[in-house]
């Protein structure tokens, strides 16, 4: 469907994605198609005024994979998703969650099971009352019918004896489905807070797709099998039992919890100061490189490659190491990396998905960063940033730096290389290789990171602390501002020495902002302790973002004014 099909939506503009259009138009294609079922249904909010430009809003929200992987056909999951967000708003309702059964397309050898053949339940099973499950009676799952569902089928094939038989494989497939939606305030460790949580119930989780919002929140959904009811009253009275259970280290608020169909105040019960999660043996985070889906390359080094793929219907960058430079020392680089990762979850730190650890093939899979590195905008698209975008990206950048340090993360290695865009134009840290967690004595030494951005102390093999990333922060920050490479004309030893032994620092541009200026010297104090911590360079740069935007309404209102009062002048 083309944008102009739709009159309501000709004039939205869809949000910039130099490096993507085909998505963006994408989205709105599934924007419209959305908007389109819910009007024609009848549905009475989507024909309340104002509502067009609610939903643009929804998705805008979210990343554009959203709008890629969500089932149109299902339009209404869409505003239960959008209700969810909005209850999640309120600290009372967290996590604001819905529950409904769901229908997912059995498999057998690859091919769909005729749906003409029953499936009789056992005589004796609790739910032997509940419909043919071999007959499409309950809604797919928001997100499609995705091929690793599918694949459920032939796993389960696998254990059976009599492997000609199509209507014995269907009966084993054919079990109720749940699809779980939760909602709330996007935080550390909450994908393995609602995995455990759904553990503890007994369900097994057989697809999952996590989204964050623009402004801080979580739409994360689950489809997910072990409750043998088709009903979903009692599994929506179980997850709030467990949910009660591990609130008082999980949530924000110890006696709240809302479901989407039903609010309600659930009264608060007596929990263990500690909850033991259970386990299967296996990391969550261990992917079974199977499942990933290898598509381009988009950048090779040395020690391995980057490779744009899919996990589980979503987007992923796949770092895998050459087999061939694997030794002991790289194996300790790849385990210290994902040690460090699988612990951050920050909108401003590129989200990891997962690693498979087992050679050969071992790799890192991150959420997929569209916009690329600020680097390659700078140096090889030979892009811009105007002044408010400079505070916007300095600002994404200082708070994932400030996550990081605030969980004793150093770096090491913060250039432009590693600072990456995504289709919301936010701003992200990654790449971890070097990165290490603070030792107890607060100081490190070693030589790492790249000597352009790299702070004096670190070049000398000194002790440092986290204030050697502040030092980076401080060259790209001077780079965001003049599009230049450090010290150009000289080759990165040249540049390391000079630094060191001759106080050399890249020359800061005559008509920076003064508060930049300043900035840019005290990050780039030979003493680390007086350079400031990154909260403090948080609440510079705001300050900063702020006079530079009254700055500019004034000038606008100077123009305005002056242009009249120009015209008075001439009169008289």
């Amino acid at each position: 469907m083309a944008v102009e099909d739709n009159e309501s939506c000709s004039s939205r503009a869809i949000d910039s994605s130099p490096t993507h259009p085909r998505q963006q138009r994408h989205k709105q294609e599934v924007f419209n198609e959305v908007l389109r079922r819910l009007k024609e249904s009848g549905n009475e909010e989507a024909n309340r005024p104002g509502f067009d430009d609610e939903l643009w809003t929804h998705f805008n929200r979210l990343p554009t994979r959203y709008a890629l992987d969500v089932n149109v056909e299902r339009a209404e999951d869409v505003l239960t998703h959008k209700r969810l967000l909005q209850l999640a708003h309120d600290p009372s309702n967290r996590p604001a969650f819905d529950v409904r059964l769901v229908q997912v397309s059995p498999a057998f050898d690859g091919h769909q099971i005729d749906s003409s053949e029953s499936y009789s339940p056992r005589q004796g099973d609790d739910h032997s009352s509940s419909s043919n499950f071999s007959r499409p009676s309950h809604p797919p799952p928001s997100f499609g019918s995705s091929p690793n569902l599918e694949a459920l089928a032939l796993e389960a094939n696998k254990n059976i004896q009599d492997r000609d038989s199509v209507s014995n494989a269907g009966a084993i497939y054919a079990r109720p489905m749940h699809e779980i939606t939760f909602s709330t305030d996007d935080k550390p460790k909450l994908l393995s807070q609602l995995t455990s949580l759904l553990a503890e119930i007994g369900l097994n989780i057989q697809e999952a797709h996590a989204f964050s919002t623009s402004d801080g929140y979580s739409l994360d959904v689950f489809v997910v099998d072990g409750w043998d009811y088709e009903e979903t009253q009692q599994l929506r009275h179980a997850l709030e039992r467990e949910i009660l259970k591990i609130e008082k280290q999980a949530w924000v608020k110890p006696h709240k919890v809302t479901a989407c169909k039903e609010q309600g105040q659930i009264s608060n019960k007596s929990v263990p100061e500690h909850v033991k999660i259970p386990t299967d043996g296996t990391d969550v985070w261990e992917i079974d490189i199977r499942l990933l889906r290898f598509e381009n390359k988009v950048a090779s080094g040395s020690y391995g490659d980057l490779y744009r793929g899919t996990y589980c219907s979503q987007d992923v960058a796949i770092k895998v190491l050459k087999p061939e430079r694997v030794n002991v020392d790289m194996q300790r680089e790849f385990a210290q990396e994902v040690y460090i990762m699988r612990k951050v979850r920050h909108k401003n730190v590129v989200q990891f998905i997962g690693a498979c650890t087992r050679p050969p093939s071992l790799c890192i899979v991150t959420e997929y960063m569209s916009g690329g590195s600020v680097y390659d905008f700078l140096h090889k698209q030979k892009g811009v940033f105007k002044l408010p975008s400079i505070l916007k990206v300095a600002i994404d950048v200082s708070k994932g730096m400030n996550y990081l340090h605030q969980n004793n993360i150093i770096h090491r290695d913060l250039k432009a290389a590693n600072l990456l865009m995504d289709e919301n134009e936010v701003v992200k840290v990654a790449d971890f290789g070097v990165a290490r967690v603070q030792s107890q004595s607060g100081v490190m030494t070693a030589e790492t990171g790249t000597y352009r951005w790299m702070a004096p102390e670190v070049i000398e093999h000194k002790p440092y602390d986290h204030k050697a990333d502040v030092f980076s922060f401080g060259v790209v920050l001077w780079e965001l501002l003049t599009g230049k490479l450090p010290y150009e004309y000289l080759t990165p030893l040249q540049a390391a020495v000079g630094v060191v032994q001759k106080g050399l620092r890249p020359t800061i541009p005559k008509h920076t902002h003064p508060k930049l200026v300043e900035l840019l010297e005290r990050c780039w104090q030979q003493d680390p302790t007086l350079r400031p911590d990154f909260s403090e360079i948080i609440e510079i740069l705001r300050h900063t973002s702020k006079e530079v935007g009254d700055e500019g309404e004034d000038r606008r209102r100077e123009k305005s004014s002056g242009g009249f009062l120009s015209v008075l002048r001439r009169n008289h």
